[in-house]
């Protein structure tokens, strides 16, 4: 049977933004990548970089998990956290890497609890009008998660 590609969500059709990268600097300036583990960065990388014009691959889990080092549980928990943040829409075996929007952006922030005091103000980035390399936000990720062990 052969897989029909179309946007699962067309009108969040991702567009090269201003900065001219897939990867859009809203992603660090507005601190969705904090909320993101290794192996979800991971995953909407590989995302990014398969993609085609319209933010569309399907790739399966099976490749994922071979291509990323990740296990079924992790490869769906870090598929969870990106489709959570409003990063990618996904269904089976089809998935879309979606535009930032103004709703995901409000969603992502920290936010406190009846049970949980508000999770500490990430600090800013160093410069946000400059470009960030994926290695940086990965190392950034990796030193956070050592942080908290």
């Amino acid at each position: 049977m052969r897989t029909v590609k179309q946007l699962l969500r067309p009108e969040r059709l991702r567009q090269v933004p201003e900065q001219f990268s897939w990867i859009d600097h809203a992603l660090v300036q507005r601190h969705l990548i904090d909320r993101c583990d290794a192996r979800a960065a991971a995953l909407y990388l590989f995302l990014v970089t398969v993609a085609d014009a319209q933010g569309l691959s399907y790739y399966g889990n099976a490749t994922l998990m071979q291509r990323l080092h990740l296990g079924a549980e992790e490869l769906a928990a870090a598929r969870g956290q990106l489709i959570g943040l409003e990063l990618i829409a996904y269904q089976v075996p089809l998935y879309q890497v979606l535009a930032i929007s103004a709703t995901s952006l409000a969603q992502a922030a920290p936010r406190a609890t009846a049970t949980s005091p508000a999770a500490p103000s990430p600090a800013p980035p160093r410069d946000s009008a400059g470009p960030v390399s994926v290695a940086q936000l990965l190392g950034q990720l990796e030193s956070r998660r050592r942080g908290r062990l």
